[in-house]
């Protein structure tokens, strides 16, 4: 059982590492280049449908709203994002994305689009129903099991 679990640790540590760096290279080959990965995963979730609240993108992140604060501040400077507040409450900042943003989001969506595909090629149909279920397995114990950390 030992050897299982090492195995399956190393497993999960090189599929992480090996899809962020994918994500680098055709990130950093693609028009928007100038974006690293962090900012890159906050406008996936800042999303396309229009105005979030800061502490609506930090919770999809999994991170405090100061830590997203910076990185929504070099996304205004770069030109793929911008702030607002509502006017019912001023004091609530919405974030959105520009149409430079929101093409990023189309770019870094395709990718993502192709590589699942690419992935669910490999496999027949009832080995991608098996594979969508242990994966969604694996995601709902960490979800339940590390929820309260950020």
């Amino acid at each position: 059982m030992e050897k299982r679990a090492e195995r399956l640790n190393s497993l999960l540590v090189q599929l992480f590492n090996d899809i962020l760096h994918i994500e680098e290279k055709v990130l950093k080959s693609s028009e928007i280049k100038d974006l690293s990965i962090t900012e890159i995963h906050t406008i996936d979730a800042i999303g396309t449908q229009g105005n979030r609240t800061m502490g609506e993108i930090a919770h999809d992140l999994r991170i405090t709203v100061g830590t997203l604060t910076s990185a929504i501040n070099r996304l205004i400077k770069k030109g793929y994002a911008e702030r607002s507040r509502t006017e019912e409450d001023r004091r609530v900042v919405l974030v959105s994305l520009t149409e430079k943003g929101k093409h990023a989001y189309k770019i870094h969506a395709d990718f993502h689009k192709e590589m699942v595909q690419a992935t669910l090629n490999s496999y027949n149909d009832e080995e991608q129903e098996v594979l969508c279920d242990v994966i969604e397995k694996i995601n709902i114990f960490f979800e339940d099991k590390y929820e309260g950390l950020q």
